[in-house]
């Protein structure tokens, strides 16, 4: 006579008969099928240097627009002081354009047949933008901090244009220029007039020392 242990493992294969198919295959392990640094020939009428030489530029500066990205996000939860709402607000926004801009860049280095980078590892090792301390500034030095980082990425980013429009990458140079240059030209404009000391409610009536009166 089966035992009741039996009965039930009958019961329960009854049960499940018939949804094998239905059941997630979990744990599964592989080999990579493209190592990062490699390059997939893609029909794009671009030679594989150029675009592998476009995809170790563009991982750059994709890792270096997730740290500023992230440092928005993370100056947007800390920020102190009677302009709270305002730059709440203005650093919630910038991080959610440079977002978009990450896709765009991850995107570009697959289109070029690369790997783009992703995990935060891996992003932190190659950024060249320093870290900021865990605890939260004052917003006078989050600004600075920001800024700084824009400098970094629009430097590189010129550079980088310059080299994809001699290879022919006419692509990258767009994104470079169109697209990345200009959002943080644009964010610069608007994080650094915060920095410019000028009084609230009264004008300073005082006489400039060169109006010559």
């Amino acid at each position: 006579m089966p035992s009741k242990n039996d009965r039930n493992d009958a019961k329960y294969k009854q049960m499940g008969a018939g949804t094998e198919r239905a059941q997630p295959l979990l744990h599964q392990h592989a080999r990579e099928i493209q190592p990062y640094g490699k390059i997939t020939k893609l029909p794009i009428g671009l030679d594989e240097k150029v675009c592998l030489a476009s995809v170790e530029n563009l991982n750059q500066i994709l890792a270096d627009t997730i740290t500023l990205r992230d440092m928005y996000k993370k100056h947007h939860w800390q920020v102190a002081g009677q302009t709270f709402y305002q730059i709440h607000l203005l650093f919630d926004k910038h991080h959610g354009e440079q977002d978009e801009l990450v896709d765009t860049i991850a995107e570009r280095i697959q289109s070029l047949g690369g790997v783009s980078l992703a995990m935060a590892a891996d992003v932190a090792e190659t950024t060249i933008i320093p870290r900021p301390p865990r605890g939260r500034e004052e917003v006078p030095a989050q600004i600075s901090r920001l800024l700084e980082a824009h400098e970094f990425i629009l430097k590189e980013a010129r550079t980088m244009a310059r080299q994809a429009s001699d290879a022919g990458d006419d692509g990258t140079n767009d994104l470079l220029v169109s697209d990345l240059i200009r959002l943080n030209e644009l964010q610069v404009w608007f994080l650094a007039e915060h920095l410019v000391d000028v009084p609230l409610v009264r004008a300073d009536q005082a006489k400039s020392a060169t109006s010559g009166r």
